[in-house]
């Protein structure tokens, strides 16, 4: 693609959270929009969704629309979207940024966080670029400076991830069962097997026949994919909690040599991105409260784990919206803009 001042953008996913998301983005970015091309369901088309002080009207996404024109697509909606118009985007001369499963394992499709691995933008031979789980980002862009510090041996990861990693659907859920619960109401789960207000669901995606979840999966694989670690020892487990936004992490590092929690807060604190957000004296740890709606990663609990060498501790919370989906994507578009 050759360099232009301004650029014409569709979003495939437009009317669901994180393409919402990645409007307001676009919006706070300045991002060098000539046009925008918003596409959804049939239910959404018509809608007028605003973007830097213009509004743009939804479209239907059917077989026989066409996207002339179009510089980048961004793709935020189910895994069988990204199957369909991914590789037709591609093939008709159009970089495409895809937020699913579907593309991140492939060899010839780079699977990037900006801040960790932008040189893998170097090689697009498909013209399709993947952004990883948004659990894959905060956890990599932790480990990235620690991994350059010390090395990493192994990974132990349990996260506690919001309802809206799901959907709209499902944090109407939350908060329609909250409501029925405090009224002494049956809580109904559809969107989810078990109730989810005031419980904790340790099942993210579906399980295989050795127990783990395929959200899990998908951790251990992206991070090793993007770290260029692919011995890398990590283990995940996944869970599903009643917050609404951001997602948390807690993760156990064992490193390859010493590194104290001090030079540790250092190495992170110069990392892009992320931001040290930790003093047990003043009772100052991140909580998806002081995420939500931020662009950092915010990390804290910094300590030692004494129980291993050179092992390390850490908590750590990204907005799973943002950073982990939508911001990502923008700012994958703005590295291509580049060259």
């Amino acid at each position: 693609m050759k360099k232009k001042s301004k650029y014409v953008l569709g979003i495939l996913g437009a009317t669901g959270a994180v393409g919402k998301e990645t409007l307001d983005i676009l919006d706070e970015r300045k991002f060098p929009l000539e046009s925008l091309r918003l596409f959804a369901s049939k239910r959404s088309a018509g809608e007028v969704l605003s973007c830097q002080g213009r509004e743009w009207k939804v479209e239907e996404l059917t077989p026989e629309t066409s996207f002339a024109g179009i510089d980048f697509a961004l793709i935020s909606a189910t895994d069988a979207i990204s199957r369909e118009y991914g590789a037709r985007l591609s093939a008709a001369g159009i970089l495409v940024i895809d937020d699913s499963g579907v593309f991140r394992m492939e060899d010839d499709v780079p699977l990037v966080v900006p801040e960790v691995n932008r040189q893998a933008l170097r090689s697009m031979p498909r013209r399709i670029v993947s952004i990883p789980n948004c659990t894959t980002t905060p956890l990599v862009m932790a480990l990235k400076p620690l991994q350059e510090a010390a090395g990493i041996k192994r990974v132990v990861v349990t996260t506690f991830q919001s309802v809206s990693g799901t959907g709209a659907a499902a944090m109407d859920e939350l908060m329609n069962q909250t409501r029925n619960l405090m009224a002494f109401r049956e809580a109904k789960a559809e969107v989810y097997p078990y109730q989810i207000a005031f419980n904790l669901l340790p099942h993210i995606g579906s399980f295989n026949e050795g127990g783990d979840c395929s959200e899990e999966i998908k951790i251990m694989r992206e991070t090793r994919k993007i770290l260029e670690a692919p011995a890398l020892r990590l283990t995940a487990t996944t869970v599903r909690v009643p917050v609404l936004r951001c997602h948390s992490e807690a993760i156990n590092v064992e490193l390859e040599r010493p590194l104290k929690p001090h030079d540790a807060r250092a190495a992170l604190a110069e990392m892009p991105g992320v931001l040290v957000y930790d003093d047990p004296s003043k009772k100052l740890y991140p909580m998806p409260l002081d995420a939500t709606g931020k662009d950092d990663v915010f990390v804290g609990r910094i300590r030692e784990d004494e129980s291993t060498a050179n092992g390390l501790n850490l908590w750590v919370v990204s907005d799973n919206l943002r950073k982990g989906a939508a911001l990502n994507a923008v700012q994958i578009a703005e590295c291509l803009t580049e060259h």
